[in-house]
């Protein structure tokens, strides 16, 4: 992936045109280590991810997958189960 492409529109493109080829898990199913931030060092998680991740993300640049982290807000979650359609929202 060219290093100047958008990653939020890769992202998109590829649930639009390629939904079934996105690999999707909830980042708590993977974390075996983690902790909070304190005056010594940044907050950290420590993942257990299949080989095949970790190999995608070593190499030339050009051949590298794109990984990314998407955080879902608790709100947009409660939202889902609503019947009330909010303006701007499509169902």
């Amino acid at each position: 992936m060219p290093q100047k492409e958008d990653p939020e529109q890769a992202l998109t493109f590829a649930l639009e045109k390629y939904p079934e080829r996105v690999e999707m898990i909830a980042v708590d199913r993977l974390v075996i280590e983690s902790a909070r931030q304190n005056e010594k060092r940044p907050a950290y998680l420590k993942l257990a991810v299949p080989d095949a991740v970790v190999k995608s993300l070593k190499g030339r640049e050009d051949d590298r997958d794109l990984v990314l982290l998407v955080r879902v807000p608790r709100e947009v979650l409660v939202r889902r189960e609503s019947r009330i359609i909010l303006p701007g929202e499509v169902r």
